[in-house]
């Protein structure tokens, strides 16, 4: 048979070693090679393709340029962890419960709902670029649109506006969807190399520590700036920007990167085939648990800060922390400073939103150093040991916000900046899981079905939005919360104080227990990775 892909025109021969002759410039390495005067050699083993001078390390370029595409992603989804829920209740004016179902039935069907059928679309996806790079390109433009039109406030009735919120988050969610699933797909396609794949992670989670921070230290002042004091003006003004940015970056990704192992069409099976696999896959039933426990945990209490700060820490307190710290007298310097050049900067007289731009900054420095460590401890002892220990440890220092009071702002800012370095260290790991139990599979069946097994990240990813994000929803509603007041009952502090301890501990801590279940230690990480290099060398050939 004559079998094309990625520029190639090869004739197949299972088991075989065959040459290529390049169709067009599709392929930039090929290409380079073929002019070169290079024999390259593609090996079609076990139905996979191996181009023979293709090494598995990737470059600092692909790396950077790969997680630019993650950075893209969680402008969006870091917005939609932190204020979605706040935007939705204090500057939409939805009530409680009518933000809580928003998010959790169009989450649902955007987010949970659709995220296999797109794993499954992605994975028999077939062109000279690859199977999931094109899909980065393809959804980059459209992306970028809803992403304004979500955080836009028409001036509708209450009806209107839900009407208006479910319709542009359910296109939010479903486009986050068919380019995030493939994205991440991708990370298990670039390199079969399992220490490249732990080198990766980092630099894909150092790029989402970096919108993290922009979203979580820095947005809420720059709205206020950019709005002159009307959120809804600031945020449609900032998320203009981040379409824009966002639509830059993925078109870099979709550049700089190569799809290396490549299923051949002989490898590729039914969906029937896909999900019997899943089901049969113990390590993929875990991962799906662990992502839903964690990223509820992580969305509930990163939805609820902003309240907590809001309604929940002492103002004056607040207030005396931000000048013994020394960050009034930094703004003070940089206003004049800004003064002196000619350019009018005001930063806003807010104390809640500078603290909690500061709580966050403070703890994403510290994810940042945390991330350092995690392919150095993954690599020595295994990434599931590393993953489930760090999850746990820092579990309890979110825990410790049931006992600190309004007034113990210094305790507040320690015990998130520890348990930001502590999580920090499970970040890239949990990814690079997933990655592993694809190879997992391949193992076990001889089939490569990489997205759909990526599924389960996104499964658990916007499980997590869904079920964090309205269930914060509703524990405002249940504890009376009312945004038209300037003061919150002692009741609803005391849902919001929960919402940031209690509760997400119990998810952390759950996913971290369920892990004793999954066989994927070092040991067999070490074995899968020989196993599948050897079924794909000449030698085996």
């Amino acid at each position: 048979m004559i079998f094309r892909r990625h520029g190639f025109k090869v004739s197949v021969s299972q088991p075989a070693v065959v040459y290529y002759a390049p169709l067009d410039r599709g392929d930039r390495t090929s290409a380079k090679e073929a002019d070169a005067g290079l024999d390259v050699t593609i090996l079609i083993i076990n139905g996979y393709i191996t181009m023979n001078s293709s090494n598995q390390k990737l470059s600092v370029i692909e790396k950077v340029g790969y997680s630019l595409g993650d950075f893209a992603a969680n402008l969006v989804f870091q917005t939609l962890v932190t204020y979605l829920l706040f935007f939705y209740t204090d500057v939409y004016k939805l009530s409680n419960s009518a933000a809580s179902y928003v998010i959790g039935i169009c989450g649902f069907i955007g987010g949970v709902a659709f995220a296999p059928i797109m794993g499954a679309i992605a994975d028999r996806t077939n062109t000279r670029w690859g199977k999931y790079r094109p899909w980065i390109i393809w959804t980059s433009v459209p992306f970028g649109i809803t992403i304004l039109l979500a955080f836009t406030t028409p001036d509708f009735g209450h009806s209107g506006k839900i009407a208006y919120a479910a319709i542009t988050y359910l296109m939010l969610v479903t486009l986050y969807t068919a380019n995030n699933l493939p994205y991440a797909s991708l990370s298990g396609v670039l390199t079969g190399d399992m220490a490249e794949r732990n080198s990766l992670s980092a630099y894909r989670f150092v790029a989402v520590m970096v919108a993290q921070f922009i979203i979580q230290g820095l947005m809420l002042p720059i709205i206020l700036m950019a709005g002159d004091g009307d959120k809804a003006v600031g945020f449609e003004k900032v998320m203009t920007v981040f379409a824009y940015a966002g639509v830059l970056c993925f078109v870099v990704t979709f550049l700089t990167t190569k799809e290396r192992v490549v299923a051949t069409e002989e490898n590729t099976g039914s969906i029937t085939d896909d999900i019997k696999d899943l089901f049969h896959n113990v390590p993929w039933i875990i991962m799906l648990a662990v992502v839903v426990l964690v990223f509820v945990g992580l969305i509930l209490k990163a939805s609820m800060y902003i309240f907590y700060f809001e309604n929940y820490v002492d103002p004056a307190a607040l207030d005396t922390f931000l000048e013994n710290s020394g960050f009034n007298g930094m703004i003070a310097s940089i206003t004049a400073g800004a003064a002196s050049m000619g350019w009018t900067f005001e930063w806003p007289d807010d104390p809640a939103a500078s603290g909690f731009g500061i709580f966050n900054g403070l703890s994403i420095i510290m994810m940042i150093v945390g991330i350092g460590f995690s392919k150095m401890l993954a690599d020595r002892f295994g990434k599931r040991n590393i993953y489930s220990i760090f999850l746990a440890i820092s579990a309890l220092f979110i825990l410790a916000f049931l006992w600190i009071p309004p007034t113990s702002v210094n305790a507040m800012y320690i015990s998130n900046t520890l348990h930001g370095f502590f999580y920090g260290i499970s970040i890239p790991i949990m990814w690079a899981m997933i990655a592993d139990v694809a190879d997992y599979s391949e193992w076990k069946n001889f089939r490569r079905a990489t997205a759909i097994i990526f599924s389960a990240m996104l499964l658990g990813l916007k499980a997590g939005i869904t079920i964090g994000g309205s269930v914060g929803g509703f524990i405002l509603a249940i504890y009376g919360y009312d945004a038209a007041l300037d003061s919150q009952s002692e009741d609803a502090k005391l849902g919001i104080k929960l919402s940031v301890s209690l509760f997400p501990t119990i998810a952390f801590l759950v996913a971290a227990g369920s892990l004793f279940f999954y066989e994927i230690n070092k040991k067999m990480e070490s074995e899968i990775e020989h196993d599948l290099a050897a079924r794909r060398t000449p030698a085996n050939a």
